[in-house]
């Protein structure tokens, strides 16, 4: 059980820039559940659509796994023979919490929790890749070369999910389904100091690209097919098959 997240009650004034620490841990399964609307919903289909795309004697890879909720949503669904997952964060509070939570899991299969930072992750004979809002927090100038990796890791048929905040071209739209987003914190009782207190903190953090952009990186890179699956406001989350 998570404590409750009152990490930004004292607003954007004392925000300083968002870090995957201990105190984040602690509190981040409200944390997400209160901010990322669907984030349930995507970790349950990332298990379905794993069973569906995972080959035998393969690898599956969740990169940036945090307290590995998608990995667990996998482990429960792949039923293919010879298959492992390889679950990787940078963050060690992160890392270490989830390793006490997949040794407690119930599941059969193996599981690898490795503490790196997944640029410097080998990703080999992999039929599965999840990034479940994990991109936005790299440096643009790495991501292509991170999706070109992961593409030339992939089994043909395999499949990369990457959920993200997008950004919209159009301020207009940006600014309403920001509103909207706004909103759903509200109903989920963020006040209007935490509200900008997270959002001061993540400025320069979470750097979110448009949808168009993130099509043209795994079209660029090898993908032969892009789907968005779900989407809700800002939060997408798409399916790229090898």
């Amino acid at each position: 059980m998570s404590d409750k997240d009152t990490l930004f009650t004292a607003g954007p004034d004392t925000a300083g820039s968002f870090v995957f620490d201990d105190r984040v841990v602690q509190v981040f399964p409200d944390m997400i559940d209160r901010s990322v609307p669907g984030y349930g919903l995507v970790v349950s289909m990332t298990g379905m659509l794993a069973r569906r795309y995972a080959q035998a004697n393969t690898t599956l890879y969740d990169l940036g796994c945090s307290l590995g909720a998608s990995t667990q949503a996998m482990r429960a669904a792949v039923r293919v023979p010879g298959a492992r997952i390889v679950a990787v964060d940078s963050s060690r509070a992160m890392v270490q919490r989830c390793q006490s939570l997949i040794a407690d899991d119930p599941g059969t299969v193996p599981v690898e929790v490795l503490l790196a930072d997944i640029r410097d992750v080998a990703l080999e004979n992999a039929s599965v890749v999840v990034m479940n809002y994990t991109l936005q927090f790299i440096e643009p100038g790495d991501r292509s070369l991170l999706i070109n990796r992961i593409a030339a890791g992939l089994q043909p048929g395999g499949v990369l999910i990457l959920s993200e905040k997008i950004a919209f071209p159009d301020a207009g739209r940006q600014a309403l389904q920001t509103e909207w987003h706004h909103d759903y914190k509200r109903a989920k009782g963020y006040s209007e100091l935490e509200i900008a207190g997270k959002r001061t903190a993540l400025e320069n953090v979470l750097q979110a690209e448009t949808e168009a952009e993130h099509h043209e990186r795994l079209l660029a890179a090898g993908f032969g097919r892009v789907e968005r699956w779900f989407q809700c406001f800002r939060f997408c989350s798409y399916l790229a098959i090898k």
